[in-house]
Parts: structure tokens; sequence; C-alpha cells
């Protein structure tokens, strides 16, 4: 049975093609324990051939393996997937693997339960994040060598940052809301949760937060969440002790990197759920142990996160906890999209004008009106991000003028203002053209129904932040949903 279990997987030549052809490693292995797939990326990374693999049990092949210590077996038994498993491991050729394993039960067509395991090779990855770690660490004992004892200051102004309050650019009553709050924020040490969509400035306004607080001479540091596997950024962030695991060096993480200073927490919804319970402890208790030690160093260290996704919805997906959400939110800050201010456009496009002038040598005067009208009727999906692209981009289409004009703008942009502007136009053109005059019950519905559901996609379905750019109650817009049969499930 098992021959021919093997037999069958190794004939059909399309599905071992589409193995041999995935950047993840493959290996799967029946009831028994037994490889019946093994396919050219996890051959690479262990170096071992599938003849040598194929047909034999796991413990043949892998004498060191345990039933406990063998996630295949453990999903064998258990019949439960395990996610996220980091291991490092020497392969036949000597050479040292990291990867990151997520194991599977599976169900052949003989009702049989197997196991499968998908492997990612990220030890080029885990040795960049060695070589960061290792250079910030030492750009942090540089600046220490910089401390004037006797002043206890530094004489090396540079804090890793770029931005303070006076580069951010806005006139706009609800932006400069935003914006003393954060300068209030700045007085104290308490943690600061940034929310706003993509491209709305928030690393900005962190930066400018730590330059304007009492921490400015020391580092601030940013660091990604959603860019790591959960190991790598938990030995970044905590460090590391030698012998603690396989390959380990004894490194100080960013905590500790960052003592004294700020540290940066990009995108916190995607962290590890374990992780935002290692990172509450830290929060709380002011105090981080390194991964595989023993010990527990005092940082003293300020906190500041961000995401993109409104907190409501990453509670309902289960990307947030609320107890860090509600440690980290003692500040709460909410960056406004750009398409709630768009009195701003124009001086921040006179601010991009001067920095693409210096940048491009150009002389560039001014954006005429069709342009800015454009940019009026635009929603600015990327935000202020997407407004600075749009003119870098005319920068590079004008020649010897000094006019950026609508023929200079990118064709993406073109094409959808034309499209919005079009299907107003139709709209209106219908209420003219049409001798029958609707009634205003129903030009008014109709006008209702195409707010709710730009709105709604303009949130992604997020019912809480969609009634807030419709300034009613979350209530109220469910009612209306169900009233014209909106399905939060099509944004």
């Amino acid at each position: 049975m098992l021959k021919d279990k093997v037999e069958k997987f190794m004939s059909n030549k399309n599905l071992n093609m589409i193995l041999d052809s995935l950047d993840e490693g493959i290996h799967i292995v029946d009831g028994d324990g037994v490889t019946i797939a093994y396919n050219k990326k996890v051959s690479e990374m262990e170096g071992l051939s599938a003849e040598e693999v194929i047909g034999k049990n796991l413990f043949e092949v892998y004498p060191s393996l345990t039933l406990e210590t063998s996630t295949i077996m453990q999903t064998l038994k258990t019949k439960k997937a395990i996610k996220q498993n980091q291991q490092t491991f020497i392969n036949n050729k000597g050479e040292k693997i990291t990867s990151v394993n997520k194991t599977v039960p599976i169900q052949f067509d003989d009702g049989e339960t197997g196991a499968m395991e998908i492997s990612r090779d990220i030890t080029q990855l885990e040795k960049l994040v060695e070589n960061i770690g290792e250079l910030r660490e030492k750009f942090t004992n540089c600046r220490e060598s910089n401390i004037d004892k006797s002043s206890n200051k530094t004489t090396n102004k540079d804090n890793n940052t770029t931005y303070t309050f006076k580069d951010i650019i806005g006139e706009s009553t609800i932006f400069r809301k935003t914006l003393k709050e954060a300068m209030k924020a700045a007085g104290s040490d308490s943690s600061v949760l940034l929310f706003g969509e993509t491209g709305t400035g928030k690393e900005l306004f962190a930066q400018s937060i730590h330059n304007a607080s009492k921490r400015s001479d020391e580092l601030f540091v940013a660091q990604n969440c959603a860019a790591l596997p959960k190991d790598l950024l938990e030995g970044l962030l905590f460090g590391t002790q030698k012998g603690g695991f396989t390959g380990a060096k004894s490194r100080a993480g960013l905590f500790e990197q960052a003592d004294g200073g700020t540290i940066l927490l990009d995108e916190i919804n995607s962290m590890d759920p374990s992780l935002q319970a290692k990172l509450l402890r830290v929060l709380q208790e002011k105090k981080v142990r390194r991964v595989g030690g023993q010990k527990e160093k005092k940082v003293d260290i300020r906190v500041i996160a961000t995401i993109n996704t409104h907190p409501d919805k990453c509670f309902e997906k289960n990307n947030l906890r609320q107890d860090l959400f509600y440690r980290l939110s003692v500040v709460y800050l909410e960056l406004p999209p750009l398409r709630k201010r768009k009195e701003d456009i124009e001086v921040l496009g006179e601010h991009f004008l001067k920095k693409y002038n210096k940048e491009f040598n150009k002389k560039v005067k001014k954006i005429d009106n069709k342009a800015m009208n454009s940019f009026m009727s635009y929603d600015w999906p990327g935000n202020v991000r997407e407004l600075q692209h749009v003119i870098e981009s005319a920068f590079n289409m004008i020649q010897d003028e000094n006019i950026i004009k609508y023929k200079d703008l990118p064709q993406y942009l073109k094409e959808r203002i034309e499209s919005v502007g079009l299907s107003k136009q139709n709209y209106k053109s219908q209420l003219i053209d049409n001798d029958k005059i609707p009634s205003l019950e129903e030009v008014l519905e109709n006008i209702e129904v195409e707010l709710i559901k730009k709105s709604l996609e303009q949130s992604k379905g997020n019912i809480t932040q969609a009634a807030a750019n419709l300034n009613i109650s979350r209530q109220s817009l469910q009612y209306k949903m169900k009233k014209y049969n909106i399905k939060k499930g099509d944004f």
C-alpha cells in the first residue's frame, strides 16, 4: 500500500512539476510518518536528495528527531496545524539553515490522515537582520562614546531622525487639531498610538513627537512589524543570548539599544499575538529579557506605535490585543486622510514644488488651474505620499516649462479623475435630459446609496470608520445598509 501511495505521487508529473517550481519546501508524509513527497526546494535546504528520503520513515532519515521534537509527528498525533515555527539546523552539506515552517494535517483519498510541512528558507534574511542589529548596536555605541561625561549631554546630535514639527505642512482645522494634540503629547513619556491610512505621515509625526520631547538627544529607532517573521522580529526587538538556541549570539535588541530614547513600532497589528503579549509585559514592567536569556534588564524607553487599520477592525480580526491597545493608546492620535483636508492640497503643492525645484534644479512656479482643480476633485487613496509622488512624476515630464499642467500628470491619475468626472456628468445628464423628472425621494435615496457605498469602499468595510466619514452614528449606518441591502462583505 505504501509503495502504491508513493508511486501515485511520483507518477503524477504535473503535481511534481508544481511542487518543484515552488519557492517553499514541501515535505509530505503518510499516517505512519513515511515520506511520500519531497520537493526540490526542501532538498536544497536540507542537502538530501529525494531518493534518500521518499519511501522512508522520518526517524530513519532524521535519527536525531523524537516524537516531541518533530513538528510533522506532532501534527500527525494531534491532527492540529503548527504555524510559524522557526528552526535553525545544520544540513547534510554542513550549512547552517534557518527556516520558518508551517505544518498542517492533510487527508488522502482513502481517508487516511497525513501531514505536510511547508518550509520557507529565511537564512539570508536572518543574516541581514543580524547585520542590521550589529550596525545599530555599533551606531549606539558610537553615540555613547560621544557623550560629554561632565554635562551628561551628547555632542553628536544625530538621533536617527529627519523630521520635526516644523516639517509638518497643513492649515486645515481638522489637521491643526491633530497637530496640536501631538505637540501636547511630546511633553510626556506616555505611550502613543497613531492611526492613519497609508501615506498620512505617521512616522513624520512620531519623529516630531520624539524631537520635541525631553528624549530628543537620545536615539529614535523605527521597526516595521510586518517586515519580518515572528522569531526574527522577536530577536531583533528583545535581543538574543549566546547559547540560548542554536547559532545564537549575544546581541542587544532594539529596546536595549534605544534605552533612554524612543522606539517606533510600525504596523503593530501585524505583530504575532505572542509577541504582543511580551511587548505588553515590557511596557508594564519596563524590563526586557533577551531570547534564550534568563536575566531581565531595566529599560527606560518610550513606545510609539502605528496602525493603518481602524482599531475596531483590528479587534474583529484578532490582529491586535485589546489590553495592548489600551496600554499603547494612552495618547491616541488619528491622522486625517487628505480627502478630509483638501484645503491643504494647495499649500502641500507649494511645499513639494520647492522641494523638487531644488532636487531637479528647475524653476517651476506653480501648478496650473486645471491640474489643481483635478487635485481637488480626486480622493487621494494614497494621501499626502501619493500627492508628493504625483508632483515628482510631473517634474520628470516637464522640460523647459515653468508650470505643471494637467498633461504632465501621471496617466493613472488622469484616468481616475476623468472616470469620476464622466460618472458625475452622466448622472447630471440623466436628470436634465430625461423627460420624466424622478421624484426627489428617489434621487436622494440614490445619492445616499452611492455615498454609503463610497464610504464603505474607502474604509474597506469598516462600519465604524464609514459612519464617522459620513458623520452619522454606527447604528444609523447599519439601519441604512439593511434598508438598501448593502453588505459590508462586498467591500
